[in-house]
């Protein structure tokens, strides 16, 4: 028997999603990136897989691996994806759902419009959370790239995140700026790196070169750090439309410490596959 899978999409971030508590799966590093090549394999952005909790306080655990086999704590479009699948698949009625990854517990709640929104946890700045390998925490870090002076925000948002203030993300220098950033010694595991223009205080434009994948058409733990970076700049609102290439979420966070942010956005089907080798 072949290995039964879905391909979904929030926002054009596209996904091979895998239920392994039905069947088996082994994710190994090198079958990750085999899936994940879009000539010889399915080819997305990330593997989402289903398994079973490891504790009664969630119904599912949620894992998360990069195209190049990389396992990740978060993705916010994949967390939208999952929700739906989970939930259209039959593998539990409930509308919240509450599910455990590699960052912590998370409640996933589909609304009655589809749209699904996810409880994304409380953001952390403190450096030690991303990890970035400097001494004191700050609002705005100066980073030095290629002879030049970066300026920087830093939060985790259950993965890692810098974020650029730019004046236009047409002109941003995402292929250039983004992987110097991502594999910058200051963050040792990497970073995912977003360029935010901010149209105004309830409207922000984005774009993102996420570690593992590079730029990709929507990321959702990228409009999250972006929104709260840019609240705690005092540049925008509690509530925010972020739009990227591939459309737009509505991000929520009071700006108060220990308060989780809310994400809200679309969760799609492609289709249903089976490979003929699982």
């Amino acid at each position: 028997m072949g290995l039964k899978f879905a391909k979904m999409h929030g926002l054009g971030n596209d996904f091979m999603v895998v239920d392994a508590i039905s069947q088996r799966f082994d994710p190994t590093a090198e079958r990750v990136c085999a899936l994940a090549d879009r000539h010889f394999g399915v080819g997305f952005d990330q593997l989402l897989l289903v398994e079973r909790p490891q504790s009664e306080a969630a119904l599912f655990r949620y894992r998360i691996f990069n195209a190049d086999g990389s396992e990740v704590g978060n993705c916010g479009n994949g967390a939208r994806c999952f929700a739906r699948f989970v939930f259209d698949s039959g593998l539990t009625d409930r509308r919240d759902i509450p599910v455990e990854t590699a960052a912590g517990r998370m409640v996933l709640h589909i609304e009655d419009d589809g749209w699904v929104r996810v409880d994304m946890g409380a953001p952390r700045f403190a450096p030690a959370a991303l990890p970035m390998d400097v001494p004191t925490e700050q609002d705005r870090y100066r980073v030095e790239v290629g002879g030049e002076m970066v300026e920087v925000g830093a939060v985790s948002v259950g993965n890692p995140h810098a974020l650029v203030r730019v004046s236009s993300v047409e002109a941003a220098p995402v292929e250039t700026l983004g992987p110097a950033l991502e594999s910058h010694p200051l963050f040792p595991e990497r970073v995912n790196v977003g360029f935010a223009e901010v149209v105004d205080r309830r409207h922000v434009r984005l774009r993102v070169y996420e570690r593992g994948a590079g730029e990709t058409l929507a990321c959702g733990t990228g409009a999250t750090a972006a929104m709260v970076i840019l609240r705690r700049w005092g540049e925008v609102d509690d509530t925010v439309e972020v739009s990227l290439p591939g459309g737009s979420l509505r991000i929520h966070w009071s700006g108060r410490d220990g308060d989780s942010v809310w994400m809200s956005g679309p969760a799609e089907w492609v289709y249903r596959g089976e490979l003929c080798h699982g």
